[in-house]
């Protein structure tokens, strides 16, 4: 690892996350495994991300936007790859001449792709997406009769070629809901539709990361694993990330900025929303809400600080929050730790979520651009 000081660092386990993707694996022995990387990988940072998931067996990447999917062909990504928020206009002829495998939720988008593998003489890898229930993007089962035969149409034109029918849960990280069930029918019927129409896809997928650890029916062809695949429990209900064999990988750090001595009734940090009780020390942790520390985690935030578990003080600021240490010690330049796996008595991601009322998934992914990711635990591979 670079010792070089920082302010704070993101640093990322790649060899654990290798280790989730082969748990992952193991989890859907039958299907083949996507390791989903949108959002610069949850956070972590796509690119490393998707090499170490390549050399730990992904088959496939996917992302959410074709930005983000033509940014791994550009790094070199050569493997299956596929990308589903679009958007009409969007970069459908540099996709498919990059072979990414495109999404289409409605005709508009069909239409789109058609036009672009025209356009450039390629035919389309298109995958066609379901709405089974979720209500987002996703084709309504009334409206599927007619995207299903436009897709064979085009598919007999040589403009396409559908390769995979998919869909989302709605609730996969409440086992037993309703809805669960209901998707799961719902989708078996709209698969069965497309292929009496003629459509021959290589995959179906419907499984996220908690009904790929939880709901084996759901496993199809593929399976799609985002957050689980950076160690964090889909569904904290139901257990921590070492009840999946799951490893955190990512654990976020700071130098401490400034400690001092503070009588009693000193207020700190915008509206003194935190007075001290007494005469105590404050710490100053040097990152804030630009650097992706929820501001609405003010005065519940956790933070390991000379060795114990602190809260924060106050209000958290753009760049800086506080700590009261009591009658402990520190000095500037030592760590405090933010969440990691919680191997030394740190916070973790869910307990951060936890303090701000939100998932853990928000708590990684918010990490800013300000914060360098430090990589370590690397294969040795070349990847991609």
């Amino acid at each position: 690892m670079d010792e070089t000081p920082m302010r704070a660092r993101a640093v990322v386990d790649l060899a654990a996350l290798r280790d989730n993707v082969r748990a992952l694996r193991a989890a859907a022995p039958t299907a083949g495994l996507m390791t989903v990387v949108k959002s610069d990988g949850y956070g972590h940072g796509a690119l490393p991300c998707a090499r170490a998931a390549r050399e730990a067996g992904a088959g496939w990447l996917g992302t959410a936007t074709p930005q983000e999917a033509l940014a791994l062909r550009a790094a070199g990504d050569t493997g299956r790859l596929m990308c589903w928020l679009w958007t009409p206009g969007g970069p459908w002829r540099e996709a498919i001449e990059a072979d990414i495998d495109v999404s289409a939720s409605g005709l508009w988008a069909l239409r789109e792709a058609v036009a672009a593998a025209r356009a450039c003489g390629r035919t389309a890898r298109l995958q066609l997406k379901a709405d089974t229930g979720l209500g987002r993007s996703g084709c309504q089962p009334a409206d599927w009769p007619e995207l299903v035969a436009a897709a064979r149409a085009a598919e007999a034109e040589g403009t396409v070629r559908v390769t995979g029918l998919w869909s989302h849960f709605a609730c996969a990280d409440e086992p037993g809901h309703p809805s669960i069930e209901a998707q799961l029918t719902s989708f078996r019927e709209m698969v069965a539709h497309a292929e009496r129409a003629g459509l021959r896809p290589e995959v179906r997928h419907l499984a996220n990361s908690p009904a790929t650890l939880t709901l084996p029916a759901s496993h199809f062809d593929l399976v799609r694993t985002g957050i689980a695949t950076y160690g964090i429990s889909p569904s904290p209900e139901l257990g921590v990330p070492a009840d999946f064999g799951l490893r955190p990988v990512m654990t976020l750090s700071a130098s401490l900025a400034s400690v001092k001595r503070v009588p009693g009734g000193h207020g700190v940090s915008y509206g003194h929303r935190y007075v001290t009780p007494g005469a105590t020390t404050l710490a100053l942790v040097p990152v804030g809400y630009a650097d992706g520390i929820p501001r609405h985690a003010s005065g519940t935030g956790p933070v390991l600080v000379a060795g114990k578990w602190r809260t924060i003080a106050g209000t958290v600021a753009m760049d800086q929050f506080v700590v009261d240490l009591g009658g402990d010690s520190a000095a500037e330049g030592d760590e405090a730790v933010l969440f990691g796996p919680g191997d030394r008595g740190e916070p973790t991601a869910e307990d951060w979520a936890r303090a701000a009322g939100t998932i853990a998934y928000e708590i990684v992914t918010r990490v800013g651009s300000r914060v360098p990711r430090v990589y370590v635990g690397h294969s040795g591979g070349t990847g991609i």
